[in-house]
């Protein structure tokens, strides 16, 4: 669990925004930010974003419903949301817990996801869900 990054002290209601400010997102951290990771799955490896969870009830949206745009791939499981006015990556609903969010670090309201040091790299390649019983 982290609680400072860089110079900034996660806060327990913390803001998150896209870009562009058309988005605003305020995040349950009560334990700051928990697990943060990549993910080297065909979607992720585009967008390269460092995330981390939080329950569903975690993530409130404060502005800008109207401009965050929804995609789907694959299974449809996961829903990945993006403001539709700058194009940047704010949540998703995870696919391997869909009673969690994941979220877009970089989005974090003064926190340089590049202060967190070495993050993990889940393997999304090969994901639980794709597994076949023998």
């Amino acid at each position: 669990m982290i609680k400072q990054v860089g110079s900034t002290t996660i806060l327990e209601r913390h803001r998150a925004t896209c870009h562009c400010g058309a988005v605003e997102l305020e995040l349950s951290l009560p334990d700051g930010i928990v697990n943060p990771r990549r993910c080297d799955c065909s979607m992720c490896r585009r967008k390269g974003a460092i995330v981390a969870s939080v329950p569903l009830a975690g993530i409130r949206v404060v502005k800008g419903f109207d401009v965050l745009r929804l995609y789907q791939f694959n299974t449809k499981t996961a829903k990945h949301y993006f403001c539709s006015v700058c194009g940047i990556y704010t949540h998703h609903q995870r696919r391997s817990n869909p009673q969690e969010y994941g979220y877009n670090v970089g989005c974090l309201e003064g926190v340089n996801p590049f202060e967190l040091g070495a993050v993990p790299t889940n393997d999304g390649v090969n994901h639980p869900a794709d597994r076949r019983s023998a």
